[in-house]
């Protein structure tokens, strides 16, 4: 099939169709929580992943070996799992209420407004970045859009990755951010936490700067990126509940030491760890796990803990190679704590041969962002 986007449905497979140049918001008037036609089977399993758990420990079970049986229990339980992690990454300061948003230059391109802005991320710290607002009336839904550079996703970059461009010619708000991951050091600024963690962290700022604009609506903000963004934006959506949904562009959304790019263990990402020092790359005996990577890996931690706390909220996997369609083993564990709080089609998975977006895995993330943000509006992050 080459290139072509494979969404998997239940009487077999069917390639998406791009309609040129046309956007419009398919599944407009279905009723909540119903995906539309061509998005509906990417809510779905391939059936030899339908029910399978994998390796991976129930995030429906307690520390202490109690099942979870009601909504109510899950709460405790999402509490006891955010805990663990914020005791494994380092706690986060207190977030900015109100940050600052300076605007530096305004330029007029097609249907929307562009704005460079410069946003305050952290205390005493800021980033230029770029604010798109859609023409019309708003409150608007709104993306957060995270990548190395803020240039790349408002179409000044590489090809297929002008995703805050795309939102923004759909009617999104779209908030470009971009910083250099080998260049973070939060403890230099008094933040005692792991980078990957750092960095949800600014995002959870970046979501007060997008909620006080007059043209948002801050119950439909929600955050997406590629790679490393992909990385960036799941962490950033599972630890702040405020985030409406999460797409995740083929990160690596498991621990998988057989992939040299689902590197959670650098020390950029999970794997700082203060007077120890690795050499950069797989992991090896001369070179070995380090930091709050080690101490997660070791104890039979995964990231599908992180993914069960986006229930109830929509989540993405915009899947390439680094995010096969085994993927689902963990992922369904995520549909499980849903269905425990009465919810289906909000966990959704597409998949592509290679690591670059196609246009076809572009256009369903769209599709997936109009359905959840736009249409149905079926989130509700209580």
């Amino acid at each position: 099939m080459g290139n072509r986007l494979v969404a998997y449905l239940v009487l077999g497979t069917t390639l998406i169709q791009v309609s040129g140049s046309v956007i419009r918001v398919e599944g407009e008037g279905q009723p909540a929580g119903v995906a539309p036609p061509s998005i509906a089977g990417d809510f779905l399993p391939p059936p030899e992943f339908a029910g399978d758990f994998g390796p991976y420990k129930s995030p429906l079970v307690f520390d202490d070996g109690r099942p979870i049986r009601d909504s109510a229990a899950w709460r405790e339980r999402r509490r006891e799992i955010l805990a663990f992690w914020h005791g494994i990454m380092g706690a986060w300061p207190p977030l900015i209420d109100r940050p600052r948003v300076e605007v530096l230059a305004t330029e007029r391109r097609e249907s929307f407004e562009q704005r460079r802005v410069r946003v305050e991320i952290a205390p005493g710290m800021t980033t230029e970045g770029y604010l798109l607002i859609p023409e019309g009336r708003g409150p608007f839904p709104a993306m957060l859009v995270v990548f190395y550079e803020p240039e790349t996703a408002i179409g000044h970059g590489k090809e297929r990755r002008d995703f805050a461009y795309q939102l923004a010619r759909r009617g999104f708000v779209a908030l470009s951010i971009g910083l250099d991951p080998y260049g973070l050091d939060p403890a230099a600024d008094g933040i005692e936490v792991q980078p990957l963690s750092y960095l949800a962290y600014v995002s959870a700022n970046l979501y007060n700067a997008l909620a006080i604009q007059a043209q948002v609506d801050p119950k439909r903000i929600g955050v997406m990126g590629h790679s490393y963004g992909g990385k960036w934006a799941m962490f950033a959506s599972c630890l702040d509940e405020r985030f409406a949904c999460g797409v995740w562009s083929d990160p690596g959304v498991v621990f998988d030491e057989s992939r040299p790019n689902v590197n959670y263990w650098e020390p950029w990402y999970l794997g700082r760890e203060p007077g120890k020092a690795r050499k950069r790359g797989v992991i090896t005996a001369e070179s070995p796990r380090t930091g709050a990577y080690k101490r997660l890996v070791e104890s039979g931690h995964d990231l599908h803990e992180l993914h069960a706390l986006m229930a109830p909220r929509p989540l993405l996997v915009s899947g390439g190679s680094e995010d096969p369609p085994e993927r689902w083993r963990a992922l369904n564990h995520a549909v499980a704590v849903n269905k425990l709080l009465g919810h289906d089609d909000r966990v959704a998975m597409t998949n592509r041969p290679g690591h670059e977006p196609t246009a076809e895995s572009n256009e369903q993330i769209y599709r997936f962002l109009e359905h959840v943000l736009k249409s149905g509006r079926p989130t509700d992050n209580r």
